[in-house]
């Protein structure tokens, strides 16, 4: 599957120049302690204030998971949405960085789960934005139901989401430009099917930086999955991994902020950008599937 995508030609997405997203308040909001703020608190719905990323980009999500909000100079663009109860939360922190959440034109994602894009439908509603999946997310995302091949479908069934409207599916390498910002997607099956990293050029006057908001390294599963009698997604989620080491990575995000220490960097409490991020991440997804194996394997 995974050399499918590789070797598919990249496709280039472009939303014309249009006037940049209007703030609604003089400035924005956006707290400067955010660890603090959850301190004690990393449930998937639990709110957080929103929070500066870099240049033109902002936190949106709850203490436990991210969502990301770009501004560009046709409209905002917002990477996941947490599940579907923290769809209000996600449209509050978008007013209260100043913007009206109408200005949101497209919605792009990292995996097909409840936890990350549950709300994606509601959002989806309120915005009227584009949604932009990866090639193996598309179905799941129209449907709400699980991916077949995905470890965790027998838990994922007990949890369907509403479904959303596919307008545009990249493959690997594919690229989305909206308002001279490219957002480019990444292909990486690792915890998923529709596994999906982004990566896009952030700018504060003269410094530019690449933030790569990698997917999820973490081969989990339900209960009665083997991975050692699916040797095709361990294959799969090892090429993913190594997409994410490769990845153009100057700043981290992650999914669940605290696989990367993301609300303590937001924060001050530790350097934004980390040298290697991303490659010490994958490593962390590799020596967590060895072990996986190993257990298995043993009959643990």
């Amino acid at each position: 599957m995974f050399a499918r995508l590789a070797l598919a030609g990249a496709v280039l997405l472009t939303l014309g120049a249009a006037a940049p997203a209007e703030r609604t308040g003089a400035s924005p909001k956006a707290s400067k302690d955010i660890a603090g703020a959850c301190a004690g608190r990393d449930g998937w719905s639990d709110p957080a204030p929103p929070a500066h990323i870099h240049g033109r980009s902002w936190y949106v999500g709850t203490c436990g998971i991210t969502a990301v909000l770009v501004e560009t100079a046709a409209g905002l663009v917002l990477i996941d949405t947490g599940p579907e109860d923290a769809a209000p939360h996600v449209l509050a922190n978008i007013r209260a960085l100043g913007f009206d959440p109408r200005q949101v034109k497209w919605l792009l994602m990292t995996h097909e789960h409840f936890d990350h894009v549950g709300a994606m439908a509601a959002i989806q509603r309120a915005t009227g934005a584009r949604l932009v999946t990866g090639t193996e997310a598309a179905a799941v995302m129209r449907s709400g139901q699980a991916h077949p091949a995905d470890p965790q479908a027998d838990l994922l069934a007990k949890y369907p989401m509403a479904s959303a409207r596919v307008d545009r599916t990249l493959r690997h390498g594919g690229a989305l430009t909206v308002g001279g910002t490219r957002f480019t997607l990444h292909a990486n099956p690792t915890h998923s099917p529709g596994s999906t990293s982004w990566t896009w050029q952030s700018c504060e006057g003269k410094q530019c930086v690449t933030v790569a908001y990698a997917d999820s390294t973490n081969t989990i599963s339900s209960d009665t999955y083997r991975f050692t009698a699916h040797p095709d997604r361990v294959d799969a989620a090892r090429a993913g991994l190594r997409v994410i080491e490769r990845l153009p990575c100057d700043v981290l995000l992650t999914p669940h902020p605290g696989s990367s220490a993301l609300l303590e960097r937001l924060s001050g409490k530790a350097p934004l950008a980390q040298p290697r991020a991303c490659i010490a991440y994958a490593a962390g997804g590799s020596d967590r599937l060895a072990k996986r194996l190993a257990r298995e394997e043993a009959g643990q």
